[in-house]
This record gives C-alpha cells, structure tokens and sequence, in this order.
C-alpha cells in the first residue's frame, strides 16, 4: 500500500508571552497510506487544528518534516500545497463563494489545479454532470444550480462544498469537523455522503470530528491526541472493540490512560 503522508518529528510551539513557550504539537509521527479514512479525536487544546494547519500549509513547523508521496513540501507555501489536498471546514460559509452559482462553484472545482487561461468556462456542457451529483446529496441540491451559494441552507453549502472538495481526486481530503455547524440530523446526512463519496473515489482522508458516534462509526483508523501528541492509533479492528463510554474516559481530566478495556 503506498504512501500518502508522512509527519516526521513534528513539533509547533509559539510564544505564550513572558519569554515563555507553548508546545502545541509534540514530536509528531504520523504515516497515512493511500485509501485510510482516518478520524482524529481530541478535547480542546490537544493540537487537532494545529496538526491540518501545518499539513495544509497554513502555519509552518517549528521542526519536522512533512512528506506528500514521498516528496518533501516541508517548506511549500499554503498555495503550493493546495494541489495536494482538499479541505472543508468546520463553517459552512468558508469553501464556497456566495456571490457565485452552485453550478458556476462546482465549475472552479472542477479545473481546480489546473493552468488558468482566457477561455470559454463551458459552464452549459457541465450542466447534466453538476445535476447528477447534486441529486445524489439528496437535499434538493439539484434545484439549486442557478441559486447563489450564499442563499443555500447551511446543510446544503456544506454538502457543496463536500462535493466540490471531491470533485478531482486529491492526494489527501481533510474534514475540519465539517460536521459540527449543522443539527443531528443535516449532519447524520452529509456523513452518509461522506463516506459515500470517498469510497465512490477510494479517497484517502483525515477527519476530525467532536462527534464521538462519527469516530467509532467511520473510517478504518482512528487517532487520538492529547496535548499535542498522539497517544493513541487504533486499527480498525481494535476500534470496533470500543464503545463511547472508552472514548469518554479519554476527556476525564484525570484519566491519563485511554481504556480499551
């Protein structure tokens, strides 16, 4: 099975003020193989966002390195990197542009990576495309084609932005708890596409959710952090052992051991 990420002794601190130092990923090791659907679990502060931060390029490494496909992009900007990856975020408004159409978005994605030159958009020939997968959403997306992204519901501009992140096959698709805006039951359906359309692509991906039932449910491997470092990977066989009462105890303040009992 090939590789697709590889984090190297990954640590990022910050100043905290006062001369003084925060560690916020600790000696970080993380090897990610071509088809794992990863889900990382982790009370606030454990280095969650930090971790898709500095895979995405958004904030650099203090040390460490960061591989892609065995290619070192340690030191590529965020822009460099974004033909690697595809990203949702926790808020339905980012990902999208509201002042464009549904159809006009999923076009940008479609040439996402692609040389930018003056040409016709051949918006109308993708047309029939757009309305299939729209319809597989099952949230009357497909209505939706001509409607500004900004005037869609928020389970619908997440569903959107799911899609256009899929749209072309990324090396790595990271989901920033793109769940966590939307009630129990929007966010019951877009995990349903969710894992539909990564196994549709056999995608490889990284989750985080706060959704413990999404963790135990998804994906093949799950990872835990805590205060910056990964103290647990769990096969999917071992997670299949647990119950939500395991991963409860892990958010106990005192409990300093993850129960796999």
């Amino acid at each position: 099975m090939s590789q697709v990420l590889e984090l190297r002794n990954a640590i990022k601190t910050i100043d905290n003020g006062m001369n003084e130092t925060k560690t916020i990923l600790d000696k970080v090791n993380l090897t990610i193989n071509q088809g794992n659907f990863v889900t990382v679990l982790g009370g606030n502060g454990a280095g969650k966002s930090t971790l898709f931060n500095t895979i995405a390029g958004t904030i650099n490494l203090t040390e460490g390195q960061l591989f892609i496909k065995n290619e070192a992009i340690t030191h590529f900007s965020e822009e460099k990197r974004a033909k690697y990856f595809s990203r949702v975020f926790q808020d339905p408004k980012m990902g999208t542009a509201p002042r464009m159409t549904v159809a006009e978005n999923l076009l940008l994605a479609l040439y996402r990576g692609q040389r930018r030159t003056l040409k016709r958009r051949k918006l109308n020939e993708q047309r029939d495309y757009f309305t299939k997968i729209c319809s597989e959403v099952g949230n009357g997306l497909e209505n939706h084609l001509d409607t500004p992204t900004g005037n869609l519901s928020g389970g619908q501009r997440q569903a959107l932005s799911l899609l256009m992140a899929t749209l072309t096959k990324p090396e790595l698709l990271l989901l920033d708890e793109h769940t966590a805006a939307l009630d129990p039951k929007t966010s019951k359906q877009l995990m349903v596409l969710t894992e539909q359309r990564i196994k549709e692509a056999n995608l490889t991906c990284l989750m985080i959710t706060h959704r413990m039932e999404d963790a135990l449910n998804y994906g093949n491997r799950l990872i835990v952090l805590k205060k910056g470092k990964i103290i647990k990977d769990l096969t999917k066989e071992e997670k299949e052992k647990l119950t939500i009462q395991d991963l409860l105890l892990f958010f106990e303040e005192e409990s300093e051991a993850f129960s796999l009992e």
